[in-house]
């Protein structure tokens, strides 16, 4: 809550009740992977990447919101953005401000930036951060247990959609520090579970 607190501070607007209740939605019971470890996770991936970014802060404040909403569906981010911008119009932050968080939440579905677009470049780097981990396996596993509802053949289908999605681009990373140090091992992970999704 410090953070949160602090960085609404810092954005020139308060809202302590609104930061307890974000905090809940990441911690909902059927959240495997995208919870509040990845929140934790991606804040701090974006403070790594901070000086790339036009307006870190919101920045950060798109990462407080980026998978607010959570139900596994396609509409998780746009769910989460409208939900970002109402919160946020309510708290007096910004119009502008506003618009740039939801733009940037939306950005997280498909992980598509435009040239130049930093604050753009650093949430996805900061999102996409768990692709060169090490612990890439209990991420994917994770993911999975989050479409326990989804029977394995169409599972497999999809997942595999997605990591083929994620190998085509001409680079996972955008920011030159993320680009440096995660790009192979990322790609290593991927082409590995593409190969387990495919036997």
């Amino acid at each position: 809550m410090d953070q949160w607190d602090a960085l609404l501070g810092r954005l020139g607007v308060a809202g302590h009740d609104i930061g307890r209740e974000l905090l809940a939605r990441w911690g909902e019971p059927h959240r495997r992977y995208h919870d509040l470890a990845h929140l934790r996770a991606v804040l701090g991936h974006v403070d790594e990447l901070a000086e790339h970014a036009a307006d870190p802060d919101l920045v950060r404040l798109a990462a407080w919101y980026h998978d607010a909403v959570y139900k596994g569906t396609g509409t998780d981010e746009e769910d989460s953005a409208q939900l970002a911008s109402a919160e946020l119009t309510g708290l007096g932050l910004d119009a502008a401000a506003v618009a740039e968080v939801a733009r940037l939440v939306r950005l997280t579905a498909g992980h598509v930036t435009d040239p130049g677009d930093t604050n753009g470049e650093v949430l996805c780097d900061a999102d996409l951060a768990i692709l060169a981990s090490p612990a890439y396996s209990d991420y994917a596993a994770a993911v999975r247990a989050e479409y326990a509802h989804v029977p394995d053949d169409a599972f497999r289908a999809g997942r595999a959609a997605v990591l083929r999605h994620l190998l085509d681009l001409p680079a996972l990373y955008r920011t030159p520090q993320a680009l440096a140090h995660w790009e192979t091992s990322a790609r290593t992970n991927l082409a590995t579970e593409l190969v387990t999704l495919q036997v």
